[in-house]
């Protein structure tokens, strides 16, 4: 018979594993190329030691004249408090019930749960790799009704519980996007947008400054990164190339090159917009070459640039290309994907005056770029 218990040994012992590797292997091809670790964790932030340039101790000199004088590594110190990541599944009495006698019935129904889950979690960590770490999806252009206009609607999913915030201050909290007309940009929520105008601001629920530190955050010069005034080294200062028009082969070989020659990067990572894949594809046509196409861990396909890949993701902003070397970014983790148990060991509660078991599934972490100079971006391209 199927009971809490055996529920909780399922969740544990069986879904967990595929869970955990579907989360980090899965979720896009940035993720798969980004090592994890669980190095430089200190209590509840990541501090991190990243050397700057080369060691100082070398030179020239006469056969018998003084040596060069030892100068060891330049250091900078990362710090960056971990990031809380949940996803909740709930599964109610009544279900748990009815599927008793019948183990088919209750794998199906983790099953659903647990692929409900995972499809949002691979769009809520997809749409954090490129963002800035507050959790800003968009702005408000204009309102009526449950209706709202946004400035763009690429981070935006039919399900989405967002927060409108008026600068600092919560205006409309816990409203579910319904509908999503990606033609129009107008989003249609569940409850009336009162006292919310143009300019407000929308996030995902309660996940303000909150979430991990995303290429968005990386590429803002304008901002201190991992508690460092950016104006006190250069290795903090990406290479970015703006209003960039008409997208060409030289364009992109030229920010790799500079990368290769100024930093020491290896890129071995491109990602773009839709519109960017549309106009490389079209650039590549016009000149009757042929796309290559390169498989990639964890099942991923994309077409590659003198044997890098170019993939194209929804995160990406329009007109933009971010050239990256991937083996200076770690996602530092306290720990893996886990579920919150209580004191008992138990994962599955009650949730308080409602007839449902809830079990959350969390992981503490960030994302930390050692050479931010080391990757570039372009944006302003155009078709």
């Amino acid at each position: 018979m199927v009971t809490i218990n055996s529920a909780e040994n399922a969740l544990k012992s069986v879904y967990l594993g595929a869970v955990t590797e579907l989360l980090n292997t899965k979720v896009n091809p940035l993720m798969t190329k980004i090592e994890q670790t669980s190095s430089d964790v200190w209590g509840k932030e990541i501090r991190k030691a990243v050397s700057v340039g080369i060691n100082g101790g070398i030179g020239a000199g006469d056969e018998a004249g003084a040596l060069p004088a030892a100068h060891g590594n330049s250091y900078l110190q990362f710090v960056s408090g971990l990031k809380n990541l949940y996803g909740q599944i709930e599964i109610s009495d009544k279900a748990v019930r009815a599927s008793a006698d019948d183990r088919g019935a209750f794998t199906d129904l983790l099953n659903a749960e647990l692929d409900g889950l995972l499809k949002a979690s691979k769009f809520n960590l997809g749409r954090m790799l490129y963002g800035d770490g507050t959790g800003k999806l968009a702005e408000v252009m204009a309102v009526s009704g449950t209706l709202m206009e946004l400035d763009d609607v690429r981070n935006m999913i039919e399900g989405l519980v967002v927060d409108i915030y008026n600068g600092t201050t919560p205006v409309v909290t816990g409203a579910r996007v319904t509908s999503v007309d990606r033609s129009t940009g107008i989003v249609t929520v569940d409850k009336a947008i009162t006292g919310v105008d143009s300019g407000h601001t929308v996030y995902v629920q309660g996940s303000k400054d909150k979430e991990i530190t995303g290429l968005g955050a990386i590429f803002d010069k304008t901002k201190p990164l991992y508690g460092v005034d950016r104006s006190t080294s250069s290795q903090l200062v990406p290479l970015i190339m703006g209003d960039a028009g008409p997208l060409n082969e030289v364009m992109i070989q030229t920010m790799v090159d500079r990368l290769e020659t100024e930093s020491g990067s290896e890129v071995d990572f491109i990602a773009v917009s839709a519109d960017v894949k549309y106009a490389f594809m079209d650039y590549m046509s016009q000149y009757k070459r042929n796309i290559d196409v390169m498989d990639l861990e964890g099942g991923f396909r994309s077409m590659s640039f003198n044997g890098i890949p170019l993939v194209y993701d929804r995160f990406v902003p329009k007109g933009t290309m971010y050239i990256l070397d991937t083996t200076a970014f770690h996602l530092h983790q306290l720990c893996d994907w886990r579920f919150l148990e209580t004191e008992n060991g138990n994962i599955l509660r009650q949730s308080q005056g409602y007839p449902v078991y809830t079990a959350t599934l969390v992981k503490y972490c960030d994302l930390i770029c050692d050479r931010p100079n080391g990757q570039a971006r372009i944006s302003g391209i155009t078709d």
